[in-house]
């Protein structure tokens, strides 16, 4: 089996797609050689209780998006083949630059990632292909289409973004992570309510190997700051101007984002060093790899983060509270209306950025939660509860089924 995945344009879609291709290898049993050898899934299914083999099978992995860094690092090191095309975005705020860019992007990049994503799905003709979002899955949903493969889509937001509202015309099923009732933009028959699909591996986390990696007093609340991928600058400068006012009433993980590490560090150091014994309650770190994220989370009493749908479907299966500050930049404000589906059955509280002011609002905000043992309770049942940890394993049964 031959599959293709597509996305690209934000980082939010890397996880959702590792999450999946995991699920497939665990369902499959997938044998990965090194990844210098011409990659194939090979898998041999577990013998039966009578003791009969079953007939070997293959599984191929391939990745097609613009280029990313980040993309290719992490999809080498689960073994997925990586395929650079062009991509165009569609830019929607005003300017002589972004008009300019945007005429480069429609009428050049986009035709040819369209006909680079047309020769390479005809030539390695994938059984499927499972696009992800972003502006980089388009051409290829739409040279899918015309080459009669079938086309899925995972929307990952409440409101899609254009790209998806555009494949979703070409597309056969669409997984949406939030309740169907929630999703105005695609054709009812054609949605399956999955949840986002995360890495398992996040709930496996322990207070003892957090307090470890960490270096956690533990004597105080511990609160976990997440930035994400965007819009992690304003979540930083707000945590830097209130810092010492925080470090005396909570231990922190702060999450700043790998650009913003040398500011971030150099502005906090000095802030430390004139506030002696406040140093070993804070936690700096550029990026949270899978293996502190995942003990971060287990050892947090409650989150401050973005409002992503990756990050609030991972804060939600490991059942915490949290407090969610939406980019207000995100595009068709989703992350605004992620922040509120979720907080509507009490998992969350959302605080908008124009309403940060002043800073110590924020301070408040985490004093008043975390001395109510009984709402942030409350809180974390309604996280499980909206919480579907088994979405990946459903979209690659579903994958697999089409065998």
């Amino acid at each position: 089996m031959r599959i293709l995945f597509a996305g690209g344009g934000t980082g939010g879609h890397i996880f959702p797609l590792i999450a999946i291709v995991r699920e497939i290898k665990k369902l499959t049993q997938v044998f990965i050689p090194p990844l210098w050898q011409d990659i194939k899934f090979r898998h041999k299914r577990r013998v039966t209780q009578k003791g009969r083999d079953k007939e070997k099978e293959e599984v191929n992995f391939f990745y097609i998006g613009p280029k990313d860094e980040m993309f290719q690092i992490f999809l080498s090191k689960e073994g997925v083949k990586t395929k650079i095309i062009w991509a165009g975005k569609f830019r929607r705020y005003f300017g002589l630059k972004s008009i300019f860019k945007n005429i480069i992007d429609i009428f050049l990049k986009f035709p040819v990632g369209f006909f680079q994503s047309f020769f390479y799905i005809f030539f390695s003709a994938p059984d499927l292909i499972f696009c992800l979002g972003g502006y980089g899955s388009l051409p290829v949903a739409l040279a899918g289409f015309l080459l009669k493969t079938p086309v899925f889509l995972l929307e990952l937001d409440v409101s899609p973004g254009l790209a998806n509202r555009i494949s979703a015309k070409f597309s056969s099923e669409i997984f949406v992570s939030f309740p169907v009732k929630e999703m105005a933009y695609f054709p009812t028959n054609k949605m399956i309510s999955v949840g986002n699909p995360i890495r398992r591996e996040l709930l496996e986390g322990s207070k003892e190997a957090a307090v470890k990696i960490f270096n956690l007093i533990g004597n105080k609340p511990i609160i976990l700051l997440l930035g994400g991928s965007q819009g992690a600058q304003r979540l930083n400068n707000l945590v830097i101007q209130i810092l010492p006012d925080i470090l005396n009433n909570f231990e922190v993980i702060h999450q700043c984002g790998i650009k913003n590490l040398a500011e971030v560090n150099s502005q906090t150091k000095n802030i430390l060093m004139k506030n002696k014994g406040l140093e070993m309650y804070y936690h700096l770190f550029p990026f949270l790899e899978e293996e502190e994220l995942k003990q971060a989370y287990v050892a947090a009493d409650l989150i401050v983060s973005r409002a992503g749908s990756g990050s609030i479907f991972e804060i939600a299966a490991v059942g915490k509270p949290s407090i969610l500050m939406p980019l207000p930049e995100s595009a068709q404000d989703h992350q605004i209306k992620n922040a509120y589906a979720y907080a509507k059955n009490g998992a969350a509280i959302v605080i908008e950025e124009a309403n940060l002011s002043p800073p110590l609002f924020l301070l408040e905000k985490l004093k008043h939660l975390t001395g109510q043992p009984k709402v942030l309770e409350k809180m974390q049942t309604a996280a499980k509860e909206f919480s579907k940890p088994k979405a990946a394993k459903v979209i690659a049964s579903y994958i697999l089924r089409l065998r």
